[in-house]
């Protein structure tokens, strides 16, 4: 009897602080307007008292009118084709480095998304900061 691949998809969204490596992550089930705006919510929600500075690509379900409807979020959107530039690609660039589930077989999706979570709690502030805290970031900081 044959298999079937059947590929399934979940997103991390994610924010950091480069300068003192804490992080923000919500797993959604699709990279959309919906789940952004569900994000970008869930972070100003949660850091009210704070001016976000959020670091994104040019996607169009990044841009538009959504990304101006929080009042401490400010959009600073990076040149087109220069992943590099965004702090937290440095993170996803470790994490999948780090491949702390490389050559696992999982069951579910639930099994994967508990996986990722657990990956994204257990993030350390100082490993954070390390991959993220970019010389023009820490000048413009001060």
């Amino acid at each position: 009897m044959g298999n079937q691949i059947i590929r399934k998809y979940t997103y991390a969204y994610s924010a950091i602080c480069p300068r003192t490596g804490g992080s923000y992550s919500l797993i959604l089930p699709y990279a959309n307007g919906e789940c952004m705006g569900v994000f970008q919510e869930s972070v100003s929600s949660a850091f009210l008292d704070y001016r976000i500075i959020m670091v994104m690509d040019r996607a169009a379900w990044r841009t538009g009118e959504m990304t101006k409807k929080w009042d401490n979020i400010v959009p600073l959107f990076q040149p087109a084709y220069s992943p590099q530039l965004n702090p937290v690609e440095s993170l996803w660039h470790h994490i999948r480095k780090k491949g702390e589930s490389k050559n696992t077989t999982f069951k579910s999706m639930a099994e994967v998304e508990n996986r990722l979570a657990e990956v994204l709690r257990n993030l350390d502030n100082n490993v954070v900061k390390s991959l993220s805290l970019f010389h023009w970031i820490e000048q413009a900081t001060r």
